[in-house]
Parts: C-alpha cells; sequence; structure tokens
C-alpha cells in the first residue's frame, strides 16, 4: 500500500510502499479515504512517542469504508462507512489502510462525505468532552471558548451555542466566522480589556464554564472570570490549583485527553469515542453542527500542512484525501 513514513523522530515525511495489514482479534482493517490533521499530530512528528517503531506512519484522523475484519469482529462488514480516532502509540492512518479496534469505530451518515467524518474525530471529541462530558453545559449559562478560530475551539463554540448557553469567543482574526458558528460576541485576546469585556459579554456576570485551548497560563486567567462552582476544561495544559484561593471561587479542573482512553482508560473510554464520534457526526448530518475545513490537500502536502499547525494560526481543519 502507499504510505507515508517517518524515518526517525523530526525527519521529513516520505512516500514507501508498505505491506496491507492483517487484522488481527477485534480489530478492523478500514481502507482509507481522508484523514484530518490535527496539531497533536504535528507535535508528535516533531517529537516522536517512545513506543513507536520506524519507519512509522502519522496521523490519528481517518475516514473510510471496512476492508476487512478480525477475528471476533460481528459489528462491522466490509463496504461499511466508518471514521475513528486512533491510539497514538500505534502505526497511523496516512496509508491507503490502517487498523482500528472495533469498538472505536462510529458509522458515518450517508449525507457526510469522507472529508467531513475525518475532519470530525480528534477536535470534535475534545470538544464534545469538554462542553458536555466534562462541564456539563446547560441552557442559559455562560461559557467563555478561547482559540476559537481553531479545530477544538470552532467545534466547542457550536456545541455550547447548540447546547443553549450564551457563548462568548476569543479570537484574532476571522472574527464574522466565529460569530457565524454561534458565538453571541468575540472578542480580540489581545485587548488589553479583554476580561472586562468578557463579563459584560456575559451580561456583566461572571461565566458558568471555560474551554480553554491555549495553555496553563490561559487557563490561570480565566479561572478568575468564573462563578462559584464554575469549571474549567484545559485541552493544552492545566493551571495549578494551588495557585487560588481555598473556599472562594470552589472551580473544577478538568483535563482533556482522548488519547488516554487508549493508555489510560477502560473498555467503555474506548466506546465513548464511538459515541461521542456518532453524535457528532449525527448533528453534522442533521445541519446542527458545520465542519470547518479550510484546506483539502493531497498526502504530498501533509508533512507542510502539519508544519503549519506546529504554528497554532491556522484557520479551522485541513484534511487530506487518500485513494481515489
Amino acid at each position: 500500500m502507499n504510505a507515508l513514513v517517518q524515518d526517525h523522530v523530526g525527519a521529513p515525511l516520505r512516500r514507501a510502499d508498505l505491506p496491507i495489514p492483517e487484522p488481527g482479534p477485534g480489530q478492523v482493517l478500514v481502507r482509507v479515504r481522508a484523514i484530518g490533521l490535527n496539531p497533536v499530530d504535528a507535535d508528535l512528528v516533531a517529537g516522536g512517542n517512545p513506543e513507536w517503531s520506524w519507519p512509522h506512519t502519522p496521523v490519528l484522523d481517518a475516514a473510510g469504508v471496512v476492508e476487512a475484519v478480525g477475528p471476533g469482529v460481528s459489528a462491522w462488514w466490509p463496504g461499511d462507512r466508518v471514521a475513528a480516532h486512533g491510539d497514538l502509540r500505534r502505526q497511523g492512518a496516512a496509508a491507503e489502510f490502517a487498523l482500528f479496534d472495533e469498538e472505536v469505530l462510529a458509522r458515518i451518515p450517508e449525507p457526510l462525505t469522507f472529508e467531513q467524518a475525518a475532519a470530525l474525530p480528534c477536535a470534535g471529541m475534545t470538544a464534545y468532552q469538554a462542553v458536555h462530558r466534562r462541564l456539563h453545559v446547560a441552557l442559559g449559562e455562560g461559557v467563555l471558548i478561547t482559540g476559537a478560530t481553531g479545530g477544538v475551539g470552532g467545534y466547542a463554540v457550536q456545541l455550547a451555542r447548540e447546547a443553549g448557553a450564551r457563548v462568548v469567543a476569543l479570537a484574532s482574526r476571522d472574527q464574522d466566522a466565529v460569530l457565524q458558528l454561534g458565538a453571541h460576541e468575540v472578542i480580540d485576546y489581545r485587548d488589553p480589556d479583554a476580561a472586562e469585556r468578557i463579563l459584560q459579554a456575559n451580561g456583566g456576570r461572571p461565566l458558568d464554564a471555560v474551554v480553554d485551548v491555549v495553555g496553563p497560563a490561559s487557563a490561570a486567567a480565566n479561572v478568575s472570570l468564573l462563578t462559584h462552582t464554575g469549571g474549567i476544561a484545559c485541552v493544552a495544559g492545566l493551571p495549578n490549583p494551588a495557585d487560588f484561593q481555598t473556599f472562594g471561587v470552589s472551580p473544577s479542573f478538568h483535563e482533556i485527553s482522548l488519547g488516554a482512553a487508549y493508555s489510560h482508560g477502560e473498555l467503555r473510554h474506548r466506546q465513548d469515542l464511538s459515541t461521542m464520534l456518532g453524535e457528532l457526526m449525527c448533528l453534522t448530518a442533521s445541519g446542527r453542527l458545520t465542519v470547518p475545513i479550510s484546506r483539502v490537500i493531497g498526502l504530498d502536502d501533509v508533512d507542510a500542512a502539519l508544519a503549519a499547525l506546529r504554528e497554532r494560526h491556522t484557520r479551522g481543519k485541513i484534511v487530506a484525501l487518500i485513494g481515489e
């Protein structure tokens, strides 16, 4: 099969002709039609993983068609259209064929394209886990979303708005696009009065929840905007809880890590990857969720696209087509 591989940490990606893998017990072989690129893919290509073997095929998110199933698999059949977020410790999906555990696959509804499905898993499920599984955003709550022009932020804006929250978003550019996704107000994070403007946009009251995709310093600053017992979901690192006054705001801190469903989770946690992705695809199929694809590229452009993602200034989602 045709695949992209990396020969060692930090090496450029190159095309290679590899054997098609055989599905083992509980595994499904997927003929990949599209892959979604994410910052985690860029970081892994730059930094590697101690459990990788070389050469390594990168990229975690894929959409395609079931080609074959391993022993014991009964839920999937050749020809089924599926999407998934893979285990970062294993060989990835930037190839014509890739292996996935049967429990993490989700069926693609017929109206969706492979490109749309491939753009949903990592960023969409990260946002879904933050908004629904951890923060439990509800009708009438005030929610702040940082990095709203990115993949996770864009999905979080939509999911929080769909839940009935008042959504305040931070973005330095493409603010009209963020408003179209459902934000009630978009504020430039570089504004020296950003904190005051965020509270004003929430009717002058503290926030119920924050989804922070920037990092620990940003998360720490945004904790000060929370109401009593408010929560913050941190995609790019937690602040130090010891830095905050005890018996005060009493915030809840949530670390978001999809990959831990594989490395530290139980079967039910991996099954929830399928559940969340299935719900995201149903929302997209019904027109209630927009997949913000900014670029569709070929395999030869993946290396450059990952380099751009490492800069953290890419808008929307980048998808690469594979095969037909």
